[in-house]
């Protein structure tokens, strides 16, 4: 299960990350050549030593067989001088012998570096070539191993033959290209190293560029900005002139479509006044009716405006609204309006901004809190605080809360739809939390309707933040 969970990490960082997925692939890929090429030159540098090692040792054995004959008393004699110290030091792992095959020649002769005879192995377990010489290796005196090259040669006039044995320390040879092994590995390792860091440092200096578009795109998001800004590659550059030419087009329909809801209203705010005027005028339930329906369809037709543009602004460019300023001037008129309720502000030091509309903030705040004022017994509280994830983005929460009977948890649902009026005895439409809840709707925010530890109700806004 761990190793699955460490597999999907490592799949949803690779599929997320551009650099991340190039850096591994190269990154790989570097790692596998330089192996390739270590193992190919290692593999070489082994052939060469060892031909070359075995070239030495036939050298000697040439030498030996030249500088060794038959004396006049039939034994073998001569004095090989093969120019190498290491065949006069005792158990150095190079020696040289000449040893009597046939019983008429007489005792052996050794190197001085040779104290006991080596045995040869069976001629049937490594035999020789058609050249009468065989290589083998064995086991040395002082613990190596050595590596023999041996030829049975005739060397009197009687058919006398001898066997002539030139043997190199082979420990020496696999030292030698053990210590170059590690050092190929550790250089190529450094160069490796500063090849995946040159990697690196190109990708990441390459997609520069990008991150100088990711960072224009949250200036955008945040406000700060209303166009990708700055010198591109002309690789990135087609793509800035096309996300510029789709914010512009944007920004078009936003304002041609603020521009058409104004249009109505202004065309439909004379009729509208029209028929009230009638309906004052008219008198009598009939008028009463005619003005009170008149009302009505202008609340409606606020209410659509409203959403209408929060709506359009949504996932356009993103406006920004300081909270706390917002919030302060919405408690020093409800605190005016409302003298006798006891309002409770409390605001953090950071500050926080509201990524929307200032008229739709207000309209959000401004219900909650006539609602607030409305039903409160002497008592309401306003708190804005830092909200948790939302979305893509981070988000701010406000709680207004009141001390009145508060909304039962069964209707806390049916309070917030059009025209629901949960007590005919106060004044109002039903519109107010309905509006509340569209607009943060269309924001991308959510409302709660809970119940206050003041007793009464709770109402939790939680809207899109953007950054200060």
């Amino acid at each position: 299960m761990a190793d699955h969970n460490k597999q999907s990490y490592l799949r949803r960082i690779l599929s997320r990350s551009l650099a991340v997925r190039v850096i591994a692939f190269s990154s790989f890929w570097a790692i596998i050549a330089l192996v390739v090429i270590a193992t190919i030159i290692s593999a070489l540098f082994r052939q060469v030593s060892e031909r070359g090692f075995d070239s030495v040792l036939s050298a000697y054995l040439n030498n030996v067989i030249g500088s060794v004959g038959v004396a006049e008393d039939g034994g073998l004699q001569g004095n090989p001088n093969l120019d190498d110290l290491r065949f006069l030091q005792p158990q150095s792992g190079w020696y040289w012998a000449v040893e009597p095959v046939t019983d008429d020649l007489g005792r052996a002769l050794r190197s001085p570096s040779m104290a006991t005879p080596i045995p040869s192995p069976d001629t049937s377990r490594v035999p020789f070539n058609a050249g009468f010489q065989r290589n083998y290796k064995t086991p040395g005196p002082g613990g190596d191993t050595i590596q023999v090259v041996e030829a049975e040669l005739v060397v009197g006039d009687q058919g006398q033959v001898a066997r002539f044995r030139v043997m190199g320390n082979r420990s020496e040879l696999e030292e030698e290209i053990s210590r170059f092994i590690r050092t190929l590995y550790g250089y190529l390792a450094l160069f490796g190293i500063g090849m995946v860091a040159i990697n690196v440092f190109a990708i990441l200096y390459g997609l520069r560029p990008l991150n100088r578009v990711q960072q224009a795109l949250s200036d955008i998001r945040a406000g700060t900005a209303q166009r990708l800004a700055g010198p591109f590659p002309t690789e990135i550059e087609a793509l800035a002139d096309e996300t510029n030419a789709l914010i512009d087009n944007n920004r078009r329909i936003v304002e041609r479509s603020r521009k058409q809801v104004g249009n109505l209203a202004h065309s439909l705010k004379t009729p509208l006044a029209v028929l009230m005027n009638e309906g004052d005028a008219v008198g009598g339930e009939r008028g009463k009716l005619i003005t009170a329906q008149a009302k009505a369809l202008q609340q409606q037709l606020d209410h659509y405006l409203q959403r209408a543009r929060a709506a359009a602004q949504r996932d356009s460019l993103v406006f920004r609204t300081p909270v706390q300023a917002s919030l302060e001037r919405m408690a020093r008129v409800m605190s005016k309006l409302n003298p006798s309720i006891d309002l409770q502000v409390e605001l953090p030091d950071e500050v926080l901004v509201f990524a929307g509309e200032r008229e739709d903030l207000e309209e959000i705040n401004g219900n909650l809190m006539e609602n607030a004022m409305k039903w409160a017994a002497g008592q309401v509280a306003l708190t804005l605080e830092e909200g948790g994830e939302l979305g893509e983005g981070s988000s701010l929460r406000i709680v207004i809360e009141d001390d009145g009977p508060g909304i039962p948890e069964e209707q806390a649902r049916d309070a917030v739809k059009r025209g629901r009026r949960l007590d005919e005895t106060k004044p109002g439409t039903g519109l107010g939390l309905a509006i509340v809840a569209d607009l943060v709707e269309e924001y991308g925010g959510t409302l709660a309707l809970e119940r206050s530890v003041l007793g009464g109700l709770k109402a939790v806004v939680t809207l899109p933040r953007a950054e200060a």
